[in-house]
C-alpha cells in the first residue's frame, strides 16, 4: 500500500504525465456527458420501451459499447462501432488491393491517407446505420418523436454522423495529447459504467431467491469470474520465447562465442482486435433486418441476435478463429524478421537462413496461434454459457466476452504506458518485480 501511494505522487510530480492523465480525464467525462444529451426532438420521458430492449441480446452488447448512449437515444447513440467496422474493411482491402499495401508501406504519410479513407468510409456507414438505428427507434417508441417529416429524419441522421465522428475525433485527442490508445479507452470507459449497475442487479436478483443460496451461488459466481479473469490476463500477456542463437566474432581471438537471445512470439499476438472486429460483422444482420424487414430477414436477424443460441455463437467464435490468423498474418511478417536476423547475423539452430527460417516462424506462429485463437474464441462466448447457468444478462457479459478482452487489454495497455513514463524519468515502476505487458504490437483500437 505504502508503494502504491509513493508512485501515484511519482505520477503527479511529473508534470508532461500528470498533465496528460487529466486532459484524458477530461476528454472521457466530455465523452460520458454527451452520452446522456438526448436527440432533439426526442422526449427522453418515452424512451423506456428502448430501454427494456438493450436490456440483453445484441442490442444490450451495442448499447454497452456506446455507454449507454444507444438506450438514451444519445447524440452519441451509435457509438464508435462504425469506425471498427471502416477499419475492418480497410485493413482487409490492405491485403488484396496494391494501392492500400502501397500506403502501408509508406510510413507516416501513407498511414494519414489510411485514416482519411477511414473516415470517409465511416460516414459511409453512418448514413446507412443512422436511418436503421431511428427506424428501430421509431418501432420501440413511436411517441417518443414529438416531430415527423423526411426533413427532420435527416436532420437527426445528421446528428447521428457528427455525433459518431465528435466521438473519433474524442480518441484521436486522447491518443495525441493524453495517455494513448483513445479509441480503446473510449470502449472501455463505456463498458466500466455499466458495471456497478451490472453487478447491482446481480446481487440483489440473488438475495431475492429465498431457496437454493442465493448469496452462496453469488460468492461462487464471483469466485468463477476471478479466474476467468485471471485466465484473459494469462491469454493477453502470454508470450512463447523461441530462442535464437546469435554467433558472434570476438574481436582480437579466433574463437567465436555465442550469446543466446530469444524472439518473443505471443500466443495471442492479435490482442482483443479479433473478437472487436467479430463483433462488428456480428451487428450486420441486425442493421439489414431494420431495412428490410421480411420475414425471412427478421428471422435470420433474430437467429444472430440471440446471445445464447448456437448459430450466434458458432458463427461468432469461427470469425474470432479467422481474425485471429488475420491479424497475426499482419502483424507479424516472418520474412521481415527473418531478414533482420540475418542482417545482425543471427540465426536458428538447426535451421538454415532466409526461405527456411521464414517457414520455421510460420509454422511455429500457426502452431501457437491455434490454442490462442481458440482459447480466445471461448473467452468470446464465455457470456452465452454464464446466461444458461442463470447469471443476470448484464452481469454475464462480465464474464469473458468483448467487454472482459477489452477491458483487460486497455488496462495493462494504460498501466504499461504510465509505467514507461515512470523508468524513463527513473522512477520505480508501477509493480515491484517484473514490468507490465501490455497487449501486442497491434496497439490500440
Amino acid at each position: 500500500m505504502k508503494k502504491f501511494i509513493e508512485t501515484i505522487k511519482n505520477i503527479f510530480k511529473i508534470e508532461d504525465l500528470r498533465s496528460r492523465i487529466l486532459y484524458t480525464l477530461g476528454i472521457l467525462l466530455i465523452y460520458r456527458l454527451g452520452s446522456f444529451v438526448v436527440l432533439p426532438g426526442i422526449d427522453p420521458s418515452e424512451l423506456a420501451a428502448l430501454k427494456m430492449q438493450t436490456a440483453d441480446g445484441i442490442l444490450g452488447l451495442l448499447d454497452m459499447f456506446s455507454g449507454g448512449a444507444f438506450a438514451n437515444a444519445s447524440i452519441f447513440a451509435l457509438g464508435i462501432m462504425p469506425y471498427i467496422s471502416a477499419s475492418i474493411v480497410v485493413q482487409l482491402l490492405g491485403i488484396a488491393i496494391p494501392y492500400f499495401q502501397r500506403l502501408q508501406r509508406e510510413g507516416e504519410s501513407g498511414r494519414r491517407k489510411i485514416n482519411q479513407i477511414t473516415r470517409y468510409l465511416t460516414v459511409l456507414i453512418l448514413i446507412f446505420q443512422g436511418p436503421a438505428y431511428l427506424t428501430n427507434l421509431r418501432g420501440q417508441v413511436p411517441q417518443a418523436f414529438v416531430m415527423e417529416g423526411a426533413m427532420f429524419w435527416a436532420f437527426l441522421v445528421i446528428i447521428l454522423i457528427a455525433g459518431t465522428m465528435f466521438v473519433m475525433w474524442l480518441g484521436e485527442r486522447i491518443t495525441d495529447k493524453g495517455i494513448g490508445n483513445g479509441i480503446s479507452l473510449i470502449i472501455m470507459v463505456g463498458i466500466i459504467a455499466r458495471l456497478p449497475f451490472a453487478l447491482a442487479a446481480e446481487f440483489l436478483s440473488k438475495l431475492e431467491q429465498q431457496v437454493g443460496g442465493g448469496l452462496i451461488m453469488f460468492i461462487v459466481e464471483m469466485v468463477v469470474l476471478f479466474f476467468v479473469f485471471m485466465g484473459t490476463i494469462l491469454l493477453v500477456q502470454g508470450t512463447r520465447r523461441i530462442p535464437v542463437q546469435y554467433a558472434k566474432r570476438i574481436v582480437g581471438n579466433k574463437q567465436y562465442g555465442g550469446v543466446r537471445q530469444y524472439i518473443p512470439l505471443k500466443v495471442n499476438s492479435a490482442g482483443v482486435m479479433p473478437i472487436i472486429f467479430a463483433q462488428a460483422l456480428m451487428f450486420i444482420p441486425l442493421t439489414l433486418s431494420s431495412f428490410a424487414p421480411t420475414e425471412t430477414m427478421t428471422g435470420f436477424a433474430a437467429a444472430f441476435s440471440n446471445f445464447t443460441g448456437f448459430w450466434y455463437n458458432f458463427t461468432f467464435a469461427v470469425l474470432i478463429i479467422l481474425f485471429t490468423y488475420f491479424y497475426t498474418a499482419v502483424t507479424i511478417n516472418p520474412s521481415q524478421m527473418a531478414e533482420d536476423m540475418k542482417r545482425n547475423g543471427g540465426f536458428i539452430p538447426g535451421v538454415k537462413p532466409g526461405k527456411k527460417t521464414v517457414e520455421f516462424l510460420d509454422t511455429i506462429m500457426s502452431r501457437i496461434t491455434l490454442p490462442g485463437s481458440m482459447f480466445l474464441a471461448l473467452v468470446a462466448i464465455m457470456p452465452a454459457f454464464a446466461m444458461l447457468a442463470g447469471v443476470n444478462s448484464q452481469w454475464a457479459q462480465f464474464y469473458g466476452g468483448t467487454s472482459l478482452l477489452i477491458m483487460v487489454g486497455v488496462v495493462l495497455d494504460t498501466l504499461q504506458q504510465i509505467e514507461s513514463h515512470l523508468l524513463m524519468r527513473h522512477y520505480d515502476g508501477l509493480m515491484k518485480t517484473g514490468r507490465i505487458k501490455g497487449r501486442s504490437g497491434g496497439g490500440g483500437i
